[in-house]
Order: C-alpha cells, then sequence, then structure tokens
C-alpha cells in the first residue's frame, strides 16, 4: 500500500458522547460491515464493554474509504477506551495515530475526560478534528457547543464539523475530513522493521496476538522479531489486518497497523508501549514506553473456602487478556485465603471483579479498596505498602508518604462554589480555574488520591446535579501525617479491618467501625472489648455486653452476704471465661463494616 494514501486516526470523546456510535456509522458507510451483519456497538465485543456502553479493550479497523476526489485510502481507525484508569493504553494507541477526532455531545458540551484525551492528542503532535455529535437531539445546542470547541481549541469556526452518529448525518464529511486533515504517516518504508505495541490479546490456539503499528520497514510470516523492553525473540508465524476481524496478510508495511503472532505464549512477556523490531538489527526503541502501574489494591475472596483454587484458576484466565492486572496470594484470620489484587483503578477493579464472577461462577468478598503508599524506614530504606498490613510498627516508620493526584473538575460555573468546598474537605490543594465558552468552568487540583479514590464522584455529581465530571493524573508521593490503625476484637488484631488515615482523624473513623462491629456481632457469655489501637496507644473502646444469668433469682431473702457471694462466684467465672472464650464473628459483620467503609 503506498504510505501517502493511508490515514491513522483515533477517536476521543467524554464518556456516553457517542464514540461507539459513530465508529458503527464510519464502518457502514465505509463498506467494511453491511447493514445486515451490522449490530449496534460492533467493535465492543465484550459483553461487559456492551451492558455498560463503554469501551474497555482497543479494537482496530483497517477500512477503505473512496473520497470524492477519486482517490481510494487506507484509513487504520483505532477504537481506544475513554476511561481515566486506561490512560496510558490511550496514549500509546495515540502514538500510532496522526489524527485523533475529538467528539462532544452536542447537548453536553465539553466535559473533563474530553479536555484530558485532548492534552494527550496534543503532546503527540497529532492533527485535531472537531466534531460536534447527537445534533438530531432536541436539546442539542451545536453552535454553543461549537463556541466552546473554538475557544478550547483555537480553531476557525469552519473546521467544526457536525453529526449524527445515530442517522449518519455528516458522517461523509468527517472521513472526507479525515483524509485531507491528517497527515499521510511518516514511516521509512526502507530502513528495517520497527513497530509500536499497543495491545495484546491471548488466544487458546495461536498464543499471544500482538497488535501493533508499523513505524519503519516491513514484516512478513517467517522473520524473526525482538521485543526490546523484555528481550524475547520469537519467529512471526501469522500476521494480518483487521477487516473489522483478523484477516491474514502477506506483510505489513510501514504505516499499517495490524497484529502478529508466533510461538510465544506468556502474554507478560508483552508490553503495551514496548518497541517490536527486526531481530539483531540494532533498532532504538521508539519513546514513551513506561511499565503499567498500579494505582489501586484490594483482597478478593471466595465466599467459601473450597473455591480458592477456582479463583486462582480463574485470575490466572483473566491475566491472559489483562496484562495490567497484578496478584499475589495472602491470608487473612476473618476471611481466610484469597488474593491482593493490583489495579489500574476503581473502574479496572469493577470490571476485573465483575469478570471473574460472570465468567467463573464465583461469589466474591472485596476487602476495601486502598491505594499504595510509600514508607520511609528509619534506617533510611523506602517500601511500597499496598496494604495497611505492608506497614512496619510505627517505631520503625520515618516517613508515610501518600499518592497526590492533579484532578481537573468541568462543571456548570454556578457550582463552583460547592466544589472547591467539597474539594476543600477533601484536602484539595487549588491550582487554578479556567472558563470554558461563558457556560462552563474547569478547576484544577491537587489532591491526595486516597480522597477520591472511594466516593468523591459520587458526591461531586450530587453537588453539580449530575453535571460534574472529573478526571486525573498521578503526580508524586509526598510526605503526609498517616497513621496505621489496627482494629482489635477481644484483644486480638484483624488485619482485614485495619487502615491507614490521618492522625488527627484516626479517632473518629475507628469509633464508626467499631460502633457498627458492636451493632453486627452477637454477644457473648463474657465482655468482648473492641478497640482501634494506634501501635500500643488505645484511641478508641467500645464493649459488647455479655449474657447474663440472674443468680439471685433463687434468694428469696435471708442475708446480703448469700447474695454477695453468689455474684462474685458468677464474677470469677466471666473473668475466668474471658480469658479462655473465643469471639465468633460472622462474616456478614465484617462485610458490613468493608461496605461502610466505602461509604465514608
Amino acid at each position: 500500500m503506498d504510505i501517502g494514501k493511508i490515514r491513522n486516526f483515533s477517536i476521543i470523546a467524554h464518556i456516553d458522547h457517542g464514540k461507539s456510535t459513530l465508529a458503527d456509522r464510519i464502518l457502514l458507510q465505509t463498506g467494511l460491515v453491511t447493514e445486515r451483519e451490522f449490530r449496534s456497538q460492533f467493535l465492543d465485543d465484550m459483553e461487559l464493554e456492551r451492558e455498560r456502553g463503554i469501551t474497555i479493550k482497543a479494537h482496530p479497523v483497517t477500512a477503505p474509504f473512496r473520497s470524492r476526489d477519486g482517490e481510494t485510502y487506507q484509513i487504520n481507525f483505532i477504537d481506544t477506551p475513554g476511561h481515566v484508569d486506561f490512560s496510558y493504553e490511550v496514549s500509546r494507541s495515540l502514538a500510532a495515530c496522526e489524527g485523533v477526532l475529538l467528539v462532544v455531545d452536542a447537548s453536553q458540551g465539553i466535559e473533563a475526560q474530553t479536555v484530558a484525551n485532548t492534552y494527550l492528542a496534543l503532546n503527540h503532535n497529532l492533527a485535531i478534528i472537531p466534531v460536534v455529535n447527537k445534533i438530531d437531539l432536541p436539546s442539542a445546542m451545536p453552535e454553543a457547543v461549537r463556541d466552546e470547541l473554538v475557544a478550547f481549541l483555537g480553531v476557525p469556526p469552519g473546521e467544526v464539523r457536525y453529526a449524527s452518529a445515530k442517522t449518519g448525518e455528516g458522517v461523509v464529511e468527517i472521513l472526507e475530513s479525515i483524509v485531507k486533515g491528517i497527515p499521510p504517516p511518516a514511516g521509512r518504508p526502507a530502513r528495517p522493521f520497527r513497530g509500536l505495541i499497543f495491545d495484546s490479546v491471548y488466544d487458546d490456539y495461536r498464543g499471544v496476538i500482538t497488535y501493533l503499528r508499523v513505524m519503519d520497514g516491513e514484516v512478513k510470516r517467517g522473520d524473526r522479531v525482538e521485543m526490546l523492553a523484555s528481550g524475547r525473540v520469537y519467529e512471526i508465524t501469522e500476521l494480518g489486518i483487521f477487516a473489522p476481524g483478523m484477516k491474514p496478510a502477506k506483510t505489513l508495511s510501514a504505516g499499517q497497523v495490524g497484529f502478529v503472532a508466533g510461538n510465544l505464549k506468556d502474554i507478560r512477556a508483552v508490553k503495551i508501549g514496548d518497541t517490536l523490531a527486526a531481530a539483531g538489527s540494532g533498532a532504538e526503541p521508539l519513546p514513551g514506553y513506561t511499565e503499567p502501574k498500579s494505582m489501586v489494591y484490594c483482597g478478593l475472596y471466595p465466599s467459601a473456602s473450597e473455591n480458592f483454587e477456582s479463583l486462582r484458576k480463574a485470575l490466572d484466565r483473566l491475566a491472559l487478556n489483562d496484562a495490567s492486572l497484578n496478584y499475589a496470594p495472602e491470608s487473612s484470620s476473618a476471611l481466610g485465603h484469597g488474593f491482593r489484587c493490583g489495579f489500574l483503578g476503581l473502574l479496572h477493579m469493577e470490571i476485573v471483579q465483575e469478570r471473574l464472577e460472570r465468567e467463573s461462577d464465583l461469589d466474591l468478598v472485596k476487602t476495601a479498596p486502598n491505594v499504595t503508599y510509600e514508607v520511609i524506614r528509619t534506617d533510611g530504606s523506602a517500601a511500597e505498602a499496598r496494604s495497611p498490613a505492608d506497614v512496619p510498627d510505627p517505631s520503625l516508620v520515618a516517613e508515610i508518604r501518600e499518592p497526590i493526584v492533579r484532578l481537573e473538575v468541568m462543571i456548570p460555573k454556578e457550582y463552583i462554589g460547592a466544589v472547591m468546598t467539597l474539594a476543600e474537605e477533601r484536602r484539595g490543594s487549588h491550582k487554578g480555574l479556567e472558563y470554558i465558552g461563558g457556560r462552563r468552568a474547569l478547576l484544577h487540583y491537587e489532591i491526595p488520591f486516597a480522597e477520591i479514590v472511594f466516593d468523591f464522584y459520587d458526591k461531586l455529581k450530587g453537588s453539580t446535579r449530575g453535571y460534574g465530571t472529573m478526571d486525573y493524573e498521578f503526580l508524586s508521593y509526598r510526605p503526609a501525617d498517616l497513621v496505621k490503625v489496627d482494629i482489635l476484637i477481644h484483644g486480638q488484631p484483624v488485619d482485614a479491618l485495619s487502615f491507614l488515615c490521618l492522625r488527627e482523624k484516626c479517632e473518629a473513623r475507628g469509633r464508626r467501625i467499631l460502633t457498627r462491629l458492636r451493632r453486627e456481632i452477637p454477644r457473648h457469655m463474657f465482655q468482648v472489648a473492641l478497640q482501634a489501637a494506634v501501635g500500643a496507644r488505645v484511641v478508641a473502646r467500645e464493649n459488647i455486653s455479655p449474657f447474663r444469668k440472674n443468680v439471685l433469682a433463687k434468694c428469696y431473702g435471708g442475708d446480703v452476704t448469700r447474695k454477695r457471694k453468689l455474684l462474685e462466684k458468677q464474677r470469677e467465672g466471666k473473668r475466668r471465661m474471658r480469658a479462655i472464650g473465643n469471639v465468633t464473628v460472622p462474616q456478614n459483620a465484617f462485610l458490613s463494616v468493608l461496605e461502610a467503609r466505602e461509604d465514608e
């Protein structure tokens, strides 16, 4: 294929602004999919993607398009995820393109992820074609949204395209803008082969299938290639393009997007963003590659202990198609054997849990999610704390550092005060305020990740009547006055309930947990002490009163010493029982506390 006739692009948009519908319409318009074959959200082949209306995995497509000038172009479209949890994958997919369609809902306007993904595109020096979608809606305000885009991007009004992906209106004009406004790839066909890996999947029969954009040279069956980050060398046994299913091809040359497969069975050897090059060519790796870093951790336990091996097999199976998921076995005195799992964010965590339960028919118990902290010991060494159990004794800790994120909140301007109050309550540091198009405001904050990871988004929606949207990006670890709080039941620490929080809030949070536990744990024959402790210091306590037999019922008179003797004998029995007794804590008590902590 002539490299001058290739156009590589992606679509960036906020959730529910019509990205998948526009992708469907492009497939129909180019004739790649017939009306008979078509179904809504054609590229979203995962059940969860179709239910939630979001894209979780990248879906590339190669389609022919005959322009009005009589030329036939090869359009390579990469349908990327839109959620902030997958921003690294989006960044690598954009690195495989020369341009993007920036899609904005005509009734909603610019929102937080629109801004974040636009900045990603600008960082890659991509051509941006702004599109106002859903112009057929009764509530559409295409001119007002166009003015927002003009102010935000600094483009002439005439460059903004109008479309209705649902009806097909304006789609041909968008395709014409792609071939005219997006430059052809700048690859060098004469150089040794080099390509960018932007995704991968695992097939039981073919092994690892790698999605790549060829930057230089060409690759064909039988070639030996090397992944520069992992150093793995293997032979190509199959390659092709997506049309939209996998279609074999003889070669892939500079500028094209396709897939390669070989005798490779370990998906963890394939790193998104890595460079695939001809073995022994000494090629330089493409810039931008980093290891994906888990930001949120939680424990996953089977509700029935005999399902532990089933959970292990389910995680192994899921990890074959999700290299960003990491997990390790752990045990809890309260919940038994399970796994400590690392995720890119809260959505990633929800998706993994739901897939495990659906695809493997498991009933799972999830501990409260927590972020990763850096612990500096008194000897100067640093360690990563993925759970409160990883934090050593306070006497060995010199400093605890928490993750800070850059938060961007897009809201109608009348809600600025409410959102600023919410952010300041969560220890946010205000960094800037911009007005976009006269109707919307963009707030910039630096805020601890732990403060937004649970319910910040729900509170934001409540404060702005559903109109607020947010996006965040990890910045750095910074020192904070944090302490580890242990929850003790009858003198025994319960690892599943321990947590990290600000020193000034440890008593209040500990007491909330103890109060709920006191309601959930049944009474015993002896008094049960519930305590929240920081190191050796108890900061909160609640007691569960014991069952008590009325030993004086048989005393109908006589000397008071007889009553005292019976009460003393009962007291001694309770003391002895308390010393040797075990507290039975039902699992629903732990679950109710974990749910309560997510709601705090």
